[in-house]
């Protein structure tokens, strides 16, 4: 397998890149089910770390099962941040790819929009998907009711993140259930020596998450799906109400000095908690759990476990955000057989258990539930029991989630009511002007 890198710069405007897709890419006809694929296989690779390896397993495991087939990987531009900047400037650059690796409802849309993605919807009759997805599934990859992406993994982002010997230092028996029993289990874990009880990685988009939940919690899923649409503005009272939740947190000593909030990326959080032991808490995706096994050698479930986002008593505490990762196939690949074998293989027992070994959750049926761990089980659990929302700014228009991560940055400086009125409005005017 061979990994090209773009080194082009990131493209914000949707608008260009419908313009210049329009031009560059031919529409193919959908392919029947083949049985002996060959040649060339592209996919816009963007992971990295445990991801890329996982991904690897289950590149070597397709290429196994057809053996005429080489995979080769593009790999956009671009850091720990937002991968869809790259990813844009690399189909405006004329790359093609077979296949899209994406995680992001909206930019699904966009490259639909844009005339980059085909539909799947004779795929998904032909090779039978519906036997191991739902039609939940199906539906949520699907734009006005046509699919064009293939859910391969989910996860729960309403999980909170603990090491348990820090937890147990601080006599803190159970995970809190509640808000109150949350906020005052800040003092236990300082009292314990951890002085940052909750780290939250704010240098690129991870400070969101704890914004994201607390609106599911405070106003529910059909408000915060409005708000994604923009069918409410985002100086609505409750989207404030969320705010002003999470700045509670912060006025009950949760997270320490901003400046290192805002100075820390993921991998420095993870550190700081399962390293340095310096802080206890972290709300983030599920990839967590195949950081902390593979990356950190630590046993799920005896080093480290997760509880859900504590209970509000608002009316809504039914609710987790989730993510998911899709396959996309273009328009313009080059070898959509192969394509369509892969999207096919992605969700059958040998890419789902792969996956499930490196702690992460199919969606499919073929997947062996057996082979998730106790904190996978946890999340999974919660997930199949909450009224759920994708996560918010991965719905969000590129340029406008830009505007809405550094408008929570500016939140953490300031977490007035003051302050938090001229944020929500510096979000809804680039909103105004993003859709």
């Amino acid at each position: 397998m061979t990994r090209n890198r773009s080194l082009l710069p990131p493209i914000r405007r949707r608008t260009v890149l419908a313009g210049a897709a329009l031009a560059l890419l031919t529409s193919v006809a959908p392919t029947a089910l083949a049985q002996d694929i060959s040649g060339e296989l592209v996919i816009m690779q963007w992971q990295g770390g445990t991801d890329l390896e996982m991904w690897h397993e289950v590149e070597a495991a397709f290429i196994e099962m057809h053996p005429g087939v080489t995979v080769r990987e593009f790999v956009p531009a671009g850091g720990q941040g937002d991968a869809r900047g790259g990813m844009r400037t690399a189909i405006m650059g004329g790359e093609v790819v077979d296949i899209i690796i994406n995680t992001w409802p909206a930019f699904r849309v966009e490259l639909m929009t844009a005339g980059i993605l085909r539909p799947i919807e004779e795929q998904w009759e032909t090779f039978g998907w519906s036997e191991q997805l739902g039609d939940s599934w199906k539906e949520l990859g699907s734009i006005d009711g046509v699919p064009y992406g293939v859910t391969y993994t989910y996860g729960d982002r309403s999980g909170i993140w603990y090491k348990t010997e820090h937890m147990e230092k601080a006599g803190i028996a159970e995970p809190p259930k509640t808000w109150d029993e949350f906020l005052a289990s800040f003092e236990k874990l300082k009292a314990a020596g951890y002085g940052t009880p909750v780290a939250i990685p704010a240098k690129y988009w991870a400070h969101a998450e704890w914004f994201e939940s607390l609106l599911l919690r405070t106003a529910g899923v059909d408000f915060a799906a409005q708000l994604a649409r923009h069918e409410v503005p985002w100086t609505d009272p409750k989207v404030k109400e969320a705010l002003m939740k999470f700045a509670e947190m912060l006025e009950a000593g949760c997270c320490g000095d901003v400046s290192v909030m805002l100075a820390n990326d993921l991998d420095q959080s993870y550190a700081q908690i399962f390293r340095a032991d310096e802080a206890n808490y972290l709300l983030i995706g599920m990839w967590t759990n195949s950081t902390l096994k593979n990356d950190y050698g630590l046993t799920e479930g005896e080093d480290y476990s997760l509880f859900q986002f504590p209970a509000l008593g608002m009316g809504f505490d039914d609710t987790s955000s989730v993510d998911t990762k899709e396959l996309n196939a273009t328009t313009n690949g080059a070898n959509p057989a192969a394509a369509d074998a892969f999207l096919d293989f992605i969700i059958g027992p040998e890419a789902s258990d792969i996956m499930a070994r490196y702690g992460y959750a199919s969606p499919s049926s073929a997947m062996d539930q057996s082979l998730l761990g106790p904190a996978q089980q946890i999340a999974t659990e919660a997930v199949a029991n909450s009224k759920v929302q994708f996560v918010l700014g991965d719905l969000l228009p590129g340029d406008l989630v830009d505007e809405y991560r550094v408008q929570l940055q500016r939140f953490l400086q300031d977490p007035s009511e003051a302050n938090i009125d001229t944020v929500l409005a510096a979000i809804e005017a680039k909103a105004a002007v993003s859709y």
